[in-house]
């Protein structure tokens, strides 16, 4: 495996935009000539649009754009303007009297960091487009990610700051990057190195607590606070149908129980898009392992910046 940079992988854009004052912000990945996209979602309560779309069982066209949001299912309101700019293009879905776009979108909850009332909307959907014709993609506390936190056991004033990942590489002729929007209840962790990056803070915020051990403090039914998803996309210039897309991303999930500690809970919403860009043969079980590994160091580039 080596590393490669994002904008190695044909077929793919990748745009952010946000608000840096309410701390919420919208990620879009355009998919130049479309996508086969399959899902895979573990959590339990997912802010989603349009992902029946990437069942087997349903129509095989190709997606035309992902979106990664914050703002809670408020924030589904941002593939409207992601929609509106594609049909400017040209892009979608040719149904005879107009083309439509096909657009998934997850959603991150981060309305108790910034502002609650203050949520993507069309015009940042529409702006992230915009910036994706730059494709010069940045991660950090920007797009999705601006108001994603981790380390949410004991609430918000014991949490560090999240943000968006970026991670490629390649083996061969294929290619294989991620795109992830940390925030999660748990701590994140280096898996290499075992080594705790960011997570759930002491009373004095000084040092890190061990969220597994201060979770299994807790004897009794206890309402966890339920504002976690980390929602992501795995892209790959190999040919696959929507079923392998859907095995692949179910596959890439390894990379959330090798850093991030404890995952899927009750409190936690997860999704991952698996996208399929290109046309190189490769095979299903080194593409999925490949996935995952990609994803994790993803993960660990959402804390790679200083400045968050």
């Amino acid at each position: 495996m080596r590393e490669i940079q994002i904008t190695d992988l044909e077929g793919v854009r990748i745009g952010n935009a946000q608000d840096d004052e309410a701390k919420t912000g919208v990620t879009v990945l355009i998919f130049d000539k479309g996508a086969c996209v399959g899902v895979d979602i573990s959590g339990g309560g997912p802010a989603s649009r349009e992902t029946p779309l990437t069942s087997p069982v349903t129509a095989d066209n190709p997606i035309n754009a992902l979106v990664l949001s914050g703002g809670s299912a408020f924030g589904l309101a941002a593939s409207d303007g992601v929609m509106r700019y594609l049909e400017e293009h040209g892009v979608g879905f040719d149904t005879g009297y107009a083309k439509v776009p096909l657009v998934c979108q997850s959603c991150i909850y981060d309305l108790g960091y910034g502002r609650a009332d203050v949520r993507p909307d069309a015009l940042m959907g529409y702006a992230a487009c915009e910036n994706a014709q730059k494709n010069h993609p940045v991660s950090g506390s920007v797009g999705g990610g601006t108001g994603a936190t981790v380390g949410k056991l004991y609430g918000m004033e014991r949490s560090v700051k999240g943000g968006l990942g970026i991670y490629a590489a390649a083996v061969g002729e294929l290619k294989m990057a991620a795109v992830v929007v940390v925030n999660a209840l748990g701590d994140i962790y280096d898996p290499e190195h075992n080594q705790k990056i960011a997570g759930l803070l002491t009373e004095d915020k000084k040092g890190f607590l061990d969220t597994c051990q201060e979770l299994y403090k807790l004897r009794e039914r206890t309402e966890l606070f339920n504002s976690n998803t980390t929602i992501g996309a795995v892209i790959t210039n190999g040919r696959f149908s929507k079923a392998e897309m859907t095995k692949i991303a179910s596959m890439a999930r390894n990379a959330y129980a090798r850093c991030i500690r404890p995952v899927g809970t009750m409190a936690d919403g997860d999704t991952i898009y698996g996208a399929s860009v290109g046309e190189v043969e490769a095979d299903l079980n080194m593409a999925g392992t490949l996935a995952a590994e990609v994803l994790a160091k993803a993960i660990q580039d959402a804390f790679s910046r200083t400045d968050q």
